[in-house]
């Protein structure tokens, strides 16, 4: 096979094994969107849209041409049709790619990523049906709307390029961010990090995925520890995990506890979600999130 022909076929041999877990995840982000959006509300405030949200009494500072003739035939009062606020914001999403994020405790959970990407890609769903417009961080992509939206995300997300640098991608001034990660880098990283995005301006909203083994530690005998993504460093080894229990549970609350003050300090919602429960919940927080964002 000549050169170039080699080249090519491995270039299309990696993007198709990139490609690969996407359209299970993209199924999966699709029926927990579904899920929420029957029960999601709308903005419910008047102003420009196509949604109708009300009929109310003519006021005489409202047009004529407001009055819904129709309805006001209907018997003596005069009656204007309002149609529900709708406001298209920008929307940025990070799910984190660090080595870390491709691990699971065991083969019935998703890995942090696979869960992560599934949310990222659910609520890129629901927005960009409301009319939102949605990008990936790090992404060769402007923010877009509507079913060509969805498919950039889709293709962003499979890149394999978010990592913390990508956060120092360029974006506009008041934008949204949603940013996914097991946020295992040291407080004083993100702290850095954040403030750096806060500062842009941008507003955002925290995802934190935990693998419950993270929470409950619930390693026994002896174990050995390997830094992911880290292949040249030497195992940690543990005589008996269940001694280092106490300690450790005590250094992940304190790590829970100093990003919650971080994205309070910043005024960013923070979700915290586990891989072994439904994404449901997670998902319908971030939606709820976002549209009150839009609302304020």
């Amino acid at each position: 096979m000549p050169p170039a022909n080699r080249h090519i076929f491995e270039q299309r041999r990696d993007a198709e094994s990139l490609a690969a877990p996407f359209p299970s995840l993209l199924v999966e982000a699709e029926r927990v969107a579904a899920i929420v959006a029957q029960g999601a509300h709308g903005r419910r405030r008047a102003g420009q849209g196509e949604t109708f949200w009300q009929y109310r009494h003519y006021d005489i500072s409202d047009a004529a041409t407001s009055i819904d003739w129709r309805r006001t035939a209907r018997g003596q009062d005069v009656y204007v049709r309002d149609n529900e606020w709708e406001a298209a914001q920008s929307v940025w999403l990070w799910a984190d790619d660090n080595p870390g994020m491709d691990w699971g405790s065991s083969n019935k959970l998703p890995t942090k990523s696979d869960r992560a990407k599934v949310l990222s890609l659910a609520l890129a769903a629901l927005l960009t049906r409301s009319g939102e417009r949605c990008a990936v961080m790090g992404a060769q992509s402007r923010p877009q709307t509507g079913r060509v939206g969805m498919e950039r995300v889709s293709e962003g997300l499979s890149l394999k390029a978010q990592n913390i640098a990508s956060l120092d991608h360029p974006f506009p001034a008041h934008v949204r961010l949603m940013l996914a990660s097991d946020f295992l880098l040291p407080i004083e990283t993100w702290t850095a990090q954040l403030s750096k995005l806060a500062s842009r301006p941008a507003g955002g909203v925290i995802l934190h995925i935990i693998d419950p083994s993270e929470r409950d530690f619930p390693f026994r005998g002896r174990m050995e520890f390997r830094l992911p993504g880290a292949l040249n460093n030497l195992p940690f080894m543990l005589g008996r995990a269940e001694r280092a229990k106490t300690e450790y549970k005590g250094i992940f609350t304190a790590h829970l506890a100093g990003l919650d003050d971080l994205a309070r300090r910043l005024g960013w919602p923070l979700i915290r979600h586990y891989t072994d429960s439904s994404p449901v919940p997670a998902l319908t927080a971030l939606y709820a999130a976002f549209s009150g964002e839009a609302t304020s």
